[in-house]
């Protein structure tokens, strides 16, 4: 038996970075994910975001890559998103994420930071964070 423990924090932002994810909608679409976990196999420690993007916390299981899981979520919340109409408009994830490794003694801090969105965001944007997070972890864009 194999026994994998790969944490990876993954952040998406909406298309355009639209500020769809009122406190409501997010609400929906983070019970909505963690359902979609559960049936896809994909093991979800803590989800939350803010207006205009989505942080997890994930374990990736044996056989899982960074992309599958992050398609899985993303590709799957979209389409449900638009089949449910949740909004008057067509919605979208962009294209691209971010991900990092996460070491098992930085879960419970890295889980917090992720619980903390709506006050992280009362300080500094998403724009910022980004921008902190490229200096912080020294992200390169990487081309499909």
């Amino acid at each position: 038996m194999s026994y994998v423990r790969i944490w990876v924090h993954l952040v998406f932002a909406t298309k355009f970075r639209e500020p769809w994810l009122t406190k409501n909608i997010l609400k929906i679409v983070r019970s909505h994910i963690i359902e979609n976990c559960k049936e896809k196999d994909i093991f979800l420690q803590k989800i939350n975001g803010h207006v205009d993007h989505m942080h997890c916390l994930v374990s990736l299981g044996k056989q899982q890559s960074i992309s599958e899981v992050a398609q899985l979520i993303k590709g799957e919340s979209s389409y449900w998103i638009n089949k449910n109409k949740l909004l008057t408009d067509y919605f979208n994830w962009q294209d691209d994420y971010y991900a990092v490794s996460v070491s098992e003694s930085q879960v419970d801090k890295v889980s917090n930071y992720i619980n903390r969105q709506e006050q992280h965001h009362k300080n500094k944007t998403f724009q910022q964070e980004e921008e902190d997070f490229i200096l912080k972890f020294g992200f390169e864009r990487l081309k499909d």
